[in-house]
């Protein structure tokens, strides 16, 4: 039914407004009494719990950092059936991001190009929000992720960062370091070890005793991937995050001028699963065995998030595939892992 949906309908709608339209029935789901006949069938089963980061997560499936931004559609997202909602990017300064379109999608492809560039509220509105649904005591574990505003500086991006910290951290299951998106200007450059060292031993002092991970892309070299797995690790961290939205456009089926017409932005979806996976086996190669990896791209199905975990993955997250698949998409994946 919903693949006849988005076909006749969804699809024909522009994707930002599309996306607005799917967080208001989200946030709807979210709402008595409708979260809890809805957490009777999408409830994961308690033998999925995964017990990492000192927190016992309902089940390994969790969605990714960018569905929603401003943290608005936890309840809901939870009473889909997601294990974990990762809330963010959010960013120390509110923000408008990049301007419209800036949301594609490649159907052929199940994928979405997006150059948002960290439209948000900002901390301080999102500190407020987290400290309301804290009060509701939502069914949820709730990571936030954070980003640099784009106004500031890279040179002052570790005062950002941190500013968002000490708002966000004491309201955070974890707390996520972005240091990845394609659309925010000099971020990724973030990723050099002499640059990631100090700013993530900053952060993780804001931090305090909550988790700290990092978000790493998809387009750095092998090489380097082990180099930042190791620093996350002397650091103190507790996880990372595999991977970010890619900037490459190999291998795609939509047709060129579609892609082209796209333009500049994050490629997610479909398209990464292979690259996401093998950078998930460079970093489990590269960390010790209790160390939490999250990894994310490309995934569609629970075949998908088995394969995962099989390579070691401690969590499993996904964005895309909710376009596509629709709102019983949680709940298909958790009912298919067989652990």
């Amino acid at each position: 039914m919903y693949s006849l949906l988005f076909r006749t309908v969804l699809a024909r709608l522009d994707p930002e407004f599309a996306h607005h339209a799917a967080m208001s029935v989200i946030r709807l789901a979210g709402v008595r009494p409708f979260a809890n006949v809805l957490r009777r069938w999408t409830a994961p089963d308690p033998a999925d719990a995964v017990s990492t980061l000192g927190l016992t997560f309902p089940s390994a499936f969790g969605i990714a950092a960018g569905f929603d931004k401003d943290a608005v559609g936890v309840r809901g997202l939870a009473a889909l059936g997601f294990g974990h909602i990762e809330v963010g990017t959010i960013t120390a300064l509110p923000q408008a991001g990049n301007p419209r379109p800036r949301l594609f999608r490649l159907i052929p492809d199940r994928a979405l190009v997006n150059r948002m560039g960290f439209n948000n509220a900002g901390a301080e509105a999102a500190e407020k929000r987290l400290i309301k649904l804290r009060r509701r005591r939502p069914d949820a574990i709730i990571g936030v992720n954070i980003g640099k505003s784009r106004v500031v500086d890279v040179d002052n991006a570790t005062a950002d960062y941190v500013a968002s910290a000490v708002r966000l951290a004491p309201l955070a299951d974890y707390l996520a370091v972005n240091v990845s998106s394609p659309n925010t200007p000099g971020l990724r450059g973030l990723q050099a070890v002499e640059t990631l060292r100090p700013l993530l031993r900053a952060v993780k002092e804001a931090a305090g005793s909550t988790p700290l991970l990092v978000k790493i892309a998809p387009d750095l070299p092998d090489d380097q991937i082990p180099a930042i797995a190791e620093l996350a690790v002397s650091e103190g961290l507790d996880g990372i995050i595999a991977t970010n939205t890619t900037i490459s456009r190999d291998g795609l089926n939509t047709p060129a001028e579609t892609v082209q017409a796209a333009g500049d932005g994050g490629l997610s979806g479909a398209p990464l699963r292979q690259r996401s996976l093998a950078v998930l086996r460079i970093i489990r190669a590269a960390v010790p065995d209790g160390f939490c990896v999250i990894s994310v791209g490309g995934v569609e199905t629970s075949s998908d998030v088995a394969e995962r975990l099989q390579a070691g993955a401690t969590l499993v997250q996904g964005f895309t595939a909710l376009i596509y698949q629709g709102p019983l998409w949680a709940r298909n994946i958790n009912r298919g892992v067989q652990r």
